[in-house]
């Protein structure tokens, strides 16, 4: 007979562990009528390690608790096959979380190395999942949610991208585009793929102000200074928003694509 306190060393798990097993009818030591100190024999030894060895693959309490009332091997198989699938998708999630942390800092080194600068840069390719009448046009937001890559399905703008059209004099907003990066072109892609492989490119940073004026203005001069060709359009992404004091501050990525 082994005493609480040898079990637990023996295994190393808590006395209060040990209490919970028993408070949820998974073990059932004897008390000695002298002390009404518990006793474990060898049957709760072996008990302890099979629910140990249950517990190991992350299985609930709860679980455990219907394995001990009545389950076969058929059973125990099909209980295996539910957690192997469940810890698929954890495992997916988790790659995708870890995706989208890359991304934002991707993002982070982008404001770092091109904030304020201009550069020739491709637009890799974009596939057309939905539009916007107006970014103020919540009753649409569906269309962001039903097309999102975000994690968690929730309404987040990371996917969509904002179309302005110049003229010769001026330049006006002209739709919001809900997007998917491609990834790979060997999959089956339903939609629109716009892609451009010269663009001018640069990073702007923007309060609440309206900074359309002056983004043109800088992006009229640098093509005209370097001799490029605009073709009448601009595609502008959030990359981040950050807070200084409380002041918003939004990182907004813009490729031009110009005439090749």
């Amino acid at each position: 007979m082994y005493t609480i306190g040898q079990v637990s060393k023996f295994f190393g798990i808590s006395r209060d562990t040990l209490k919970f097993y028993e408070d949820k009818g998974l073990i059932n030591p004897k008390k000695n009528n002298t002390n009404s100190y518990r006793e474990y024999d060898d049957f709760d030894i072996h008990e302890i390690l099979t629910i140990n060895s249950y517990r190991e693959i992350d299985f609930e309490i709860k679980k455990i608790q219907e394995i001990k009332k009545h389950k076969s091997i058929d059973d125990i198989e099909c209980m295996l096959e539910e957690k192997e699938q469940q810890i698929h998708e954890e495992i997916l999630y988790k790659n995708l979380l870890l995706k989208r942390i890359k991304v934002i800092k991707d993002n982070c080194k982008k404001i770092k190395d091109y904030l304020g600068k201009f550069i020739i840069a491709e637009m890799k390719p974009l596939v057309v999942k939905g539009e916007l009448s107006d970014f103020f046009a919540y009753d649409e937001y569906d269309i962001i949610q039903k097309h999102s890559n975000n994690l968690k399905n929730a309404v987040t703008f990371t996917g969509l991208v904002r179309v302005i059209n110049y003229t010769k004099q001026d330049c006006f907003e002209n739709k919001f585009l809900v997007v998917n990066r491609v990834e790979n072109y060997d999959e089956d892609i339903e939609g629109e793929i716009i892609s451009y492989s010269k663009c001018l490119y640069t990073i702007v940073e923007a309060g609440r102000s309206n900074i359309d004026k002056e983004v043109e203005s800088n992006i009229r001069k640098i093509a005209r200074e370097n001799g490029y060709e605009l073709i009448g359009l601009s595609y502008v992404s959030l990359l981040i928003t950050t807070y200084d004091e409380g002041n918003e501050r939004r990182y907004l990525e813009i490729y031009t694509p110009i005439k090749s």
